[in-house]
């Protein structure tokens, strides 16, 4: 996740073009960012649009189920959350104590923690309680977490999934650190080992969106788990 506010000036104004006609923040939105920043949470949640992004996929996949592995103050959460349907809910993970913290607030002051199952703690410790309760599989997987362990994140939502599950994962792209395979940076090397297993993976069909804005130069993988 980059900072908000480390794109170009020209890239910037294209991002707040877009939003302000296609993903506008009303109030509860705004919140949700000054609540996150008066915590001295990073600066690093979606931008609109990717909310916008990630509400869509929820509606194109008519999700009922939805995994967030990273929920930092909830921002995206709630973007998601907006799109599910009545007896739709989403399970999301936050290692930090403070993070869950702020993210209940926001989410309550939303109207949407009824939707949202908020479980803290170590993802690698959380996902297989999932798969022992019954929450699992998900419509809807979204990886926004530390990068070095996205191999194991991958592996987790396709076991967690079914055959169309949808698995989105955020900067994929790292400011195009990701062409340099002697990179010693742990995010890069997890994230290039995620994108190979993507590619060999036979139940897995899946591209990336190379993306500018506000955040400056990222990406977005997207995957479809295949029969």
């Amino acid at each position: 996740m980059a900072p908000r506010g480390s794109g170009s000036k020209k890239w910037t104004a294209v991002d707040n073009y877009f939003a302000s006609l296609l993903a506008p923040e009303d109030a509860l939105l705004r919140a949700a960012l000054e609540a996150n920043n008066t915590a001295g949470l990073p600066a690093i949640d979606v931008s609109p649009l990717q909310g916008k992004f990630l509400q869509l996929l929820v509606q194109i996949t008519h999700a009922r189920r939805v995994l967030e592995i990273g929920t930092l103050g909830g921002y995206s959460t709630m973007w998601m959350a907006r799109a599910l349907p009545p007896d739709g809910r989403i399970v999301t993970l936050e290692y930090s104590p403070t993070h869950a913290d702020v993210a209940r607030a926001n989410l309550l002051r939303a109207g949407l923690l009824d939707r949202v199952d908020l479980r803290i703690g170590r993802a690698l410790d959380l996902l297989p309680t999932l798969a022992e309760s019954g929450a699992a599989p998900f419509d809807l997987v979204f990886i926004d977490a530390d990068k070095r362990s996205n191999p194991d994140y991958l592996d987790w939502a396709l076991r967690l999934s079914r055959p169309g599950t949808v698995i989105a994962v955020d900067n994929v792209v790292r400011n195009g650190a990701i062409v340099n395979g002697k990179s010693r940076d742990p995010d890069v090397i997890g994230t290039r080992r995620m994108t190979e297993q993507i590619a060999a993976h036979p139940r897995l069909s899946a591209t990336v969106l190379q993306t500018v804005g506000d955040k400056g130069y990222d990406g977005i993988a997207l995957a479809v788990v295949l029969p």
